[in-house]
């Protein structure tokens, strides 16, 4: 790929739902050094749209379309299921690879890939994107800086009030196949807990399934004891009528609670998009919500408040550019990504168990 390193990296995009309309296409769209060349979907009326917003790319039905064209990195955007295979297909064309989360099924399957990826000097990375959510990196400063004084607990949510299933292939697809929100949910929240506080050694779970018609968990929690001690205690739930804060961390000298979620994400939805410079399309500071949120700082009876820091999930593409341009370490390691998966997998036994498990590597 010596050609990379001196015009823009052409990207393939396969899938163009939520995942692929909304996050990766802005963000590679907008990002220094990486072209978007290439999206495939095939629901015509996906396509209509990707072709409107994105008239230079080549819109294509199907993934051996896309084979047959002149692409460098290939962004895997379609349910769970199907991200290995793509995966290695790409990889044995010589193709770096970005894969939306989890990266696989299980972190067998992860670091096989790694593998793979290793043995043919190419670029693989996990998007991981809320590890640029303004709220965390918030907590992650408050954690690093002292302030807290010694973590002795982390609380972290993602939570909705949807009592009636939509029927998504998230709620339909088998635990096996990485269906439930303890794969896809748990998959950020474990990443962010060992972010901030390092492996786990053991895990208790609880994986409900609470509404008709879905397959998969809808409403779970885990409890992680990490090796040096802090307890990280995560909630992902589709059923959850009272709002919860998004993190609570618990410290010797304070506590730090947020509320809310970062608006990164609704941004990107609505069809809003990062231009350079930290600012969005229409001029705003990107990643801050148009009411700015707030973090509580609390010591007893003190209280403080202060502002969240601006979320940047433009930085990951930008990462990805430097990996194939620069050579640089990918955004996200497949490393990560694999310890993340070793733990969503002890989880999913310990739930079905009942008990307190160790987490050993697969």
């Amino acid at each position: 790929m010596d050609d990379v390193a001196r015009k823009d990296a052409r990207v393939g995009l396969i899938g163009y739902g939520l995942a692929g309309e909304a996050f990766h296409a802005p963000l590679i769209a907008s990002t220094p050094g990486l072209e978007l060349s290439a999206i495939v979907t095939s629901r015509a009326g996906r396509a209509a749209a990707a072709a409107a917003r994105y008239p230079r790319a080549r819109v294509v039905p199907t993934v051996d379309d896309l084979w047959g064209l002149d692409v460098d990195l290939v962004v895997v955007a379609t349910p769970n299921d199907s991200h290995v295979p793509l995966a290695r297909a790409a990889l044995e064309r010589d193709l770096a690879v970005v894969v939306d989360k989890p990266v696989a099924p299980g972190a067998r399957a992860a670091r096989e890939l790694d593998a793979l990826a290793r043995s043919r000097g190419l670029l693989l990375t996990v998007f991981q994107n809320r590890r640029w959510d303004g709220d965390f990196l918030t907590v992650r400063d408050a954690v690093a800086s002292g302030l807290l004084g010694e973590v002795r607990r982390f609380e972290s949510r993602f939570e909705r009030w949807s009592p009636v299933a939509t029927g998504g292939w998230r709620e339909t697809a088998a635990p096996e196949m990485a269906g439930g929100l303890l794969w896809d949910l748990g998959a950020h929240l474990v990443d962010q807990a060992v972010q901030l506080f390092g492996p786990v050694a053991s895990v208790y779970a609880e994986c409900d399934v609470r509404r008709d018609g879905v397959e998969a968990d809808d409403d779970s929690f885990v409890a992680l004891t990490h090796t040096g001690g802090v307890r990280s205690h995560l909630w992902m739930s589709a059923v959850a009528a009272h709002e919860n804060p998004r993190f609570r961390v618990v410290g010797s000298k304070a506590a730090i609670v947020t509320w809310g979620l970062d608006p990164q994400e609704d941004a990107l939805r609505a069809g809003r998009v990062p231009v350079g410079d930290g600012l969005a399309d229409d001029g705003s500071l990107w990643g801050v919500a148009e009411t700015p949120a707030t973090a509580d700082v609390v010591a007893g009876p003190e209280r403080s408040t202060r502002p969240v820091h601006a979320g940047d999930y433009p930085a990951f593409y930008a990462g990805v550019a430097r990996a194939l341009h620069e050579g640089a370490p990918a955004p996200v390691s497949v490393t990560d990504a694999a310890a993340v998966l070793d733990v969503l997998e002890t989880a999913r036994r310990a739930a079905r168990q009942g008990e307190v498990l160790a987490v050993a590597a697969s």
